[in-house]
């Protein structure tokens, strides 16, 4: 007997468990084998406070201590750079304006991004406190804690059923059978899908396939100091990885939830975009990857109880905020659970909250 489960065992799922086990009792189901498989296993893998709209730039502050601080911390100072062509100022502006990057000059862009193209590159701007966070590191501090306060974790248990036996939830998975009185929907891709599982209107949380290609360093180049780049209107970024570097065509394709892979096409097309930025052509790509990044319809969070089903639960549609935000989403959907004051403001609690598909 659980007082609580959590479907999903992504950042969003593992950091509600570490929030709501001194409460309750807690179980958190998961399909794959291992915890963060999925999106929470692809991600971008940043901090940067301004990166989002007003609801999430509101968790990003509100998540910035525990970033810093908790556990000793998850953030390592990479810096952030803005480029475009010439003939894109307006959106060179905007987009600088919305991130909080001041522009700099393209010398000046050069001494931190040795590979800057100055035929191309007409406009840069740059932020030095953008954040590298372990993504690894923090979904196993949250997993310790939670363990630690008696939360049960069981992978390999994919939810085939989801009913109601009076004022508790009964679920099916992985062959076992599990019940609760709330049920925490974290499943990231498959949020909609697991509310139809359990007779709760969907939001219209869609996935968007986001690529990735890991390329070889420039010969002779030491990439471990190089920002975070993001070209104008997000048409791809770059970082540093390991000694190579991580390119993404940053593009955002409608899918069913699965299990993505990056689409070869849209891969060379966003390589493309970043070469003509840079002096040192894609000699080779190392490896590729795709992840699912889920929106709500207004691509903003959604967490809180379902306006029309107690005892369900939303903390979904984190979109690519989801690390960046985990701290401060876990902390409200676990006040909202056990009736704790939240500390987020009451006009971003509204924001977030399902009851605004209602």
């Amino acid at each position: 007997m659980s007082d609580i489960i959590i479907i999903g065992g992504g950042v969003a799922g593992v950091s509600a468990a570490a929030c709501l086990a001194p409460h309750a009792q807690v179980t958190l189901l998961e399909t794959e084998k291992s915890l963060a498989y999925h999106a929470s296993g692809r991600s971008a893998a940043m901090f940067i406070r301004d990166y989002g709209n007003a609801s999430v730039k509101a968790l990003n502050a509100a998540s910035a201590d525990h970033h810093h601080n908790a556990d000793g911390g998850v953030l390592s100072r990479r810096g952030m750079m803005l480029v475009a062509r010439a003939d894109q100022g307006a959106a060179f502006h905007a987009d600088a304006s919305d991130l909080g990057l001041d522009e700099i000059t393209l010398d000046e862009a050069a001494a931190l991004w040795p590979i800057l193209n100055p035929d191309t590159v007409g406009h840069a701007a740059y932020r030095p406190d953008a954040y590298d966070l372990d993504t690894d590191l923090l979904i196993q501090n949250y997993a310790r804690r939670a363990r630690a306060a008696g939360a049960g974790f069981v992978t390999g248990a994919a939810v085939s059923a989801i009913t109601r036996d009076g004022a508790r939830w009964r679920v099916t998975a992985g062959g076992q059978n599990y019940s609760a009185d709330i049920i925490v929907n974290a499943a990231g891709a498959w949020a909609d899908d697991i509310a139809r599982m359990a007779g709760v209107a969907p939001i219209g949380i869609i996935p968007y396939r986001r690529s990735m290609a890991r390329i070889a360093a420039p010969e002779g180049l030491d990439t471990s100091k190089w920002p975070f780049v993001d070209g104008v209107e997000e048409s791809w970024y770059a970082k540093p990885d390991a000694g190579a570097l991580i390119v993404s065509p940053s593009e955002e394709d409608p899918a069913d939830p699965h299990d993505a892979w990056a689409d070869d096409m849209v891969l060379a097309e966003g390589l493309a975009r970043y070469e003509e930025m840079v002096t040192h052509p894609v000699t080779r790509m190392l490896a590729n990857w795709a992840g699912l990044r889920s929106f709500a319809p207004d691509r903003t969070l959604v967490i809180g109880p379902d306006a029309h089903t107690p005892g369900f639960h939303w903390l979904a549609g984190q979109g690519g905020y989801g690390f960046q935000t985990a701290p401060a989403a876990s902390q409200l959907a676990a006040d909202l659970i056990t009736g704790a004051a939240p500390a987020l403001d009451a006009a971003t609690i509204t924001a977030l909250s399902p009851a605004r598909f209602a």
